[in-house]
């Protein structure tokens, strides 16, 4: 077989892998891999215990009886049903805002959470970020218990976790329940101040009815005084005209009396037994017609002419004149007037207004001190833990034993492939060199044959 023959034999036996001669290989070598195996454990096990430990706690929050929330509700001027209320906390829990303040009245949270020459809001972003977390049930699975929030806050060792985490749900909840009292007084300022401009708006209304109420009473009773006025005045050129004409038949009725020589009262049938004489004669005159007026005689006549001549005023003649004097006296002063005007207590007059007042009492008498209400019920508060959650000292352990004998191996089979390559290499070149004695021999016999 010649050198080069051998050579190729000697790369096609490398070119195959024996597995047992691996496992021989590292079991040959199974010191090495155990004290590098042993070697990384305790390493793990040095990282383990000198990595600073973490801790988690929870708390869970669940909606409140609706008993709890009954008075708020039935103020009717808030509706807030407990899975609301327990909404609303949760996004307080959340709110980068509650987180911020909670955080600035806090110092040992600024100073476990700060890095050398950070900032506080550096070391908030640290805590807000990494420290705290808000749980929520997952609405896509049907859950047979009520809906809750559950709040999860990491720590390390040195703070207190626990308490931190359930002052940080007290501050929440009480910074809740102080913003909804505000928001309450707002709402009842609110419709207090539109009750009382609908009060006032009622009382302008109310002004401007009792003004044209008087206006309108004070009108009639002008319009009625003018009538009244223009009545009695005609009325007296009616009883002066007539007074006129009755002056014109007693000059023509004294005219005719004196010409029939009539001075004294006499009648028709008085003047025929005048002119029969002595005869005795009995005469009964029945007529229906009105005697003249000049058979009064011209005394009588002339008596009441002068009368009337004298006269100064006709009114007493005529009742109606009285009647006329009396209603205006009565509409010298009007008392519907004087009692619109003479009003003090405006409110008590007002018409569908009692409703607001009624209103308005309600809201004055609501409550808005919310120190007693519970928004939220504390399912579970936040318990120190016995252990930490970071670091796993077994799983440290465990997974660097498992790396440092997988480390190891590698390294057996690394050494263990170099020694054998440099074997191969120094066979190879024992071979070589024995091949070149051997040839120069043969070939001296030869050419002696």
């Amino acid at each position: 077989m010649t050198s080069v023959s051998r050579v190729s034999s000697v790369h096609h036996a490398q070119d195959e892998i024996d597995l047992f001669n691996i496992l021989q290989s590292l079991w040959r070598r199974k010191a090495l891999i155990g004290s590098v195996g042993i070697l990384c454990a305790v390493l793990g096990a040095v990282y383990a215990y000198l990595v600073t430990p973490v801790y988690e706690v929870n708390t869970v929050l669940r909606p409140v009886a609706l008993n709890d929330l009954d008075l708020l509700n039935r103020s009717k001027i808030y509706n807030l049903p407990p899975e609301k209320a327990l909404k609303r906390v949760g996004a307080a829990l959340d709110s980068y805002d509650t987180r911020w303040n909670f955080f600035r009245s806090r110092p040992e949270l600024i100073e476990a959470y700060s890095s050398i020459g950070g900032t506080p809001e550096q070391a908030f972003s640290n805590f807000n970020h990494d420290a705290l977390k808000v749980v929520q049930p997952d609405p896509k699975k049907t859950e047979l218990l009520s809906a809750y929030i559950g709040v999860k806050m990491r720590y390390e060792k040195g703070l207190d976790g626990a308490a931190i985490l359930n002052d940080f749900v007290t501050y929440a909840v009480e910074r809740e329940r102080l913003q909804l009292t505000e928001d309450l007084q707002v709402i009842i300022g609110n419709r207090l101040a539109e009750i009382d401009a609908n009060l006032k708006s009622a009382v302008s209304e109310y002004e401007a009815k009792k003004q044209s109420r008087i206006a309108r009473l004070v009108e009639e009773d002008d319009i009625k005084r003018a009538q009244l006025q223009d009545e009695l005045k005609a009325l007296r050129v009616q009883l002066k005209m007539r007074r006129e004409a009755r002056l014109a038949q007693l000059d023509e009725a004294i005219t005719i009396a004196r010409s029939l020589g009539l001075k004294r009262p006499s009648t028709p049938s008085a003047m025929a037994d005048e002119s029969l004489g002595n005869a005795n004669v009995i005469r009964t005159e029945v007529n229906s017609q009105q005697i003249p007026l000049y058979f009064l005689g011209a005394d009588v006549l002339e008596a009441e002419r002068n009368t009337l001549r004298k006269r100064s005023s006709d009114d007493f003649t005529e009742p109606r004149v009285a009647q006329i004097r009396k209603e205006l006296m009565l509409l010298a002063s009007n008392r519907q007037v004087e009692s619109l005007k003479a009003r003090k207590n405006e409110a008590v007059f007002l018409e569908g207004i009692e409703s607001l007042r009624v209103e308005r009492m309600r809201l004055q008498g609501i409550d808005t001190d919310m120190k007693q209400l519970r928004l939220v019920s504390i399912d579970q508060q936040a318990v120190a833990p016995n252990r930490p959650i970071k670091p796993r000292k077994v799983l440290i352990v465990a997974f660097a034993l498992a790396g440092g004998l997988l480390l190891g191996a590698i390294i057996a089979l690394t050494r263990g492939m170099f020694k054998s390559r440099l074997r191969q290499m120094r066979t190879l070149e024992i071979e070589g060199s024995a091949e070149r004695v051997v040839v120069p021999g043969m070939v001296r016999s030869g050419v002696n044959s």
